[in-house]
Order: C-alpha cells, then structure tokens, then sequence
C-alpha cells in the first residue's frame, strides 16, 4: 500500500526530470504499480482510512511522485458538475488543447508540496487527451474545467514541471490572460 512516506518530495531532482514511456503492453509490475496509485487515491479521500494511515487528500498522482520515471498517472475525483473521473493511465498526452484559459482561484496543491504556493496557475480551459488505461484500451478523453486541470497538472508531473512553475513570479495572483476561474 501507498502511503505518505512513498510520495517524493519538492527538491528531489526526480521531480524535474522528463519521465520515461512505458513499454506496451505494460508489465504486470507498471500495472500493478498503477493500480496502487489509483488505490492511493481513493483511501487518500477515505475518512476513516487516511486518518489510520495519516494520508493527505489527493486527487491524482504521477509515477515521478512516488519515485518513479514512468509516463504513468492515476485520478481519482468528482467535478463540480458531478461527474466522476477514476483512471490509471499509461503514456498520456495532451494531443489538443484550447486558447482560453482557465485556473483555480484558490490556487493549486500537490501531494509532493508540503507548503502553500499561493497564487493562480493557468491552465488550458479545454484539453484532449490520449493514453492507455488499466485494460490496455487506447482512450481519448476531452476534457474542460477542473478536470483538464487535474490532468494538466499530473501531465506536468511527467514532464518536470511543478505547478508552481506556472505562477507569474512578479504577480502571482494577476490573472491569466484571456482566462476565467474555472471554481465560478
């Protein structure tokens, strides 16, 4: 079982490195490793089970988080439209992307920041993504709002980019051009 021990933290070069692809099909090791982080999750957003277990809320994970250079990431949320995303996916990619933009007013956290980063982290408004899920099905996903963000953010995981380095460093709460907060 994951827990808050096997998340790397901010400083650790892994986390400014581009990951790696995974091979398909995966082996049953990156299966089952991406299986753990989507288990991760949902006992990170279990009362009972992230206070035994002492787990910070999360709602996705990148391999590099857990020390791992692997182009794998799992998600496990509700939007504010109600809407339920739970993947594990392997290779994922951003193939299109809109011009507006959006970002959380509240800012971002992640589960390798043990910090407040206050300030607004622009992200695309509307996003396709293609990956491989858990069954090894090659899936394309649209996205728009809070869920594009989430998946913008584990993306950059992959890529070595820290949602912090997004954060306008002269003004960090200077709204993105031509964006709306998506929490509105």
């Amino acid at each position: 079982m994951i827990t808050m021990d096997d998340i790397v933290k901010e400083g650790n070069p892994i986390l400014t490195q581009v990951a790696k692809d995974v091979e398909m099909p995966p082996s049953t090791d990156d299966k089952n490793t991406l299986e753990e982080m989507l288990t991760f999750l949902k006992n990170s957003q279990d009362e009972e089970i992230a206070e035994k277990y002492n787990l910070r809320p999360g709602v996705g994970l990148a391999a590099p988080q857990i020390g791992l250079s692997k182009r794998m990431m799992a998600v496990h949320f509700t939007d504010f439209d109600d809407v339920e995303y739970s993947y594990g996916l392997f290779n994922p990619k951003i193939v299109s992307h809109s011009v507006a933009q959006t970002y959380l007013s509240g800012g971002e956290g992640c589960l390798s920041v043990d910090r407040e980063v206050p300030g607004y982290v622009p992200r695309y408004r509307k996003v396709t993504i293609k990956a491989t899920d858990l069954e090894g099905n090659e899936i394309t996903l649209k996205l728009r709002g809070y869920a594009a963000i989430v998946f913008q953010h584990e993306i950059d995981h992959l890529n070595g980019v820290m949602f912090y380095d997004h954060i306008n460093k002269q003004d960090p709460f200077l709204a993105p051009e031509n964006a709306k907060p998506c929490d509105q």
